[in-house]
């Protein structure tokens, strides 16, 4: 058994700051990785059922053939003029009928596109293929007008808006203080009425999740509404990273697109990582690897602040024949044995057609 949920957080005026290896407190994501939302995820439920009910869980995870559940990526949606637009990750290789050729003004435009809408992504990657050139060509010109522009391919940055926050730190023995930024994300919201605090979200996160079993899902949205409240990513001490979950049904264009069946590719929608790799994964294969790491979410028994180990991961975007399935990456600090610590691999994938197959 397989089903499908959609899940958008909602974040109204709420800041949030999702920070990633090597970037620090000055510069944040606009999103949050599969592997951090599930750690999130798995944290929430701990504390909700008891550590004892979370390790079970995670067995589940490693010695079951298939997974409880796979998580996509957060990514973007935003209501533009009361159409909803849903951003998935352009996949790493070219459309079918993509003219592959030496205009690097072209070819710059369509790298740029980071993200397109769902619409455009059905269209490029399982219907007609690229049916664009002339838009995206205008595009170079700042005169592009069509169904990327009507689609709102190139708003996705009107949905979200970052800004640094100046802080004060506080050296706890000299007491001698030193002011630092950190990068907060908000979404983009607008008044319902302007005489109350009543507001309409406009953009958040979004993710699809995929359950091996359905007894799981209802479980699985009740701990992702305990963690609205907990918030998600960092400094949320300051009240950072809360939101509302809502579930939806899939629509007809997101069914369209789980189910078919006329592909010869699958695109990640999350992280993956897998040890060892079989011999012909890489085969015809378009991708790009990101260094995941981070510090455990406390400190030990004795105080201690401890790094987990880093692993090298696969990114949204990347194209492989062989469909990918990933498994929980032990980064379990050394000397540390209060538990085990993962983090996730597990991936979810979409089905593509790509150029010149």
């Amino acid at each position: 058994m397989s089903i499908w949920k959609l899940a958008r957080l909602k974040f109204g005026r709420t800041l949030a700051h999702f920070g990633e290896l090597g970037i620090g407190l000055e510069n944040t994501s606009e999103r949050v990785p599969s592997d951090t939302l599930f750690s999130a995820w798995m944290s929430a439920y701990a504390k909700l059922f008891g550590r004892d009910a979370a390790t079970n869980l995670l067995e589940q995870f490693n010695t079951q053939s298939e997974a409880p559940f796979r998580l996509s990526s957060t990514f973007i949606y935003q209501k533009i003029e009361k159409k909803l637009i849903y951003y998935l990750p352009r996949p790493l290789s070219f459309p079918p009928n993509y003219p592959v050729g030496d205009d690097l003004d072209f070819t710059k435009a369509y790298k740029g596109l980071k993200y397109l809408p769902l619409e455009i992504w059905q269209r490029w990657y399982q219907g007609d293929g690229f049916t664009d050139s002339a838009e995206l060509q205008a595009k170079t010109k700042d005169k592009a007008k069509g169904e990327l522009t009507n689609a709102g391919t190139f708003d996705y940055n009107k949905a979200f808006e970052i800004s640094k926050v100046p802080k004060i730190a506080v050296d706890r023995i000299t007491s001698a203080t030193n002011i630092y930024n950190t990068a907060f994300v908000q979404y983009n919201w607008t008044p319902n009425n302007q005489q109350t605090d009543d507001i309409e979200p406009l953009a958040g996160l979004y993710f699809l999740v995929n359950f091996s079993d359905s007894d799981l899902e209802n479980t699985f949205f009740a701990v992702l509404d305990f963690l609205g409240g907990e918030g998600i990513g960092g400094e949320r001490s300051s009240g950072a990273g809360q939101f509302k979950a809502e579930r939806d049904e899939l629509s007809t264009l997101w069914q369209q697109i789980i189910d078919f069946t006329n592909a010869n590719h699958h695109s990640l929608i999350s992280l993956f990582w897998q040890h060892p790799l079989p011999e012909e994964f890489l085969n015809n294969a378009s991708y790009e690897l990101q260094q995941r790491g981070g510090w455990l979410a406390s400190s030990t028994s004795d105080g201690r602040q401890l790094r987990r180990k880093s692993v090298q991961m696969f990114t949204e975007g990347s194209v492989f024949s062989v469909l990918p399935q990933g498994r929980l990456a032990d980064v379990t600090p050394e000397k540390f044995t209060d538990h085990k610590v993962y983090r996730s691999g597990i991936s979810l994938s979409l089905p593509i057609k790509v150029h010149g197959e």
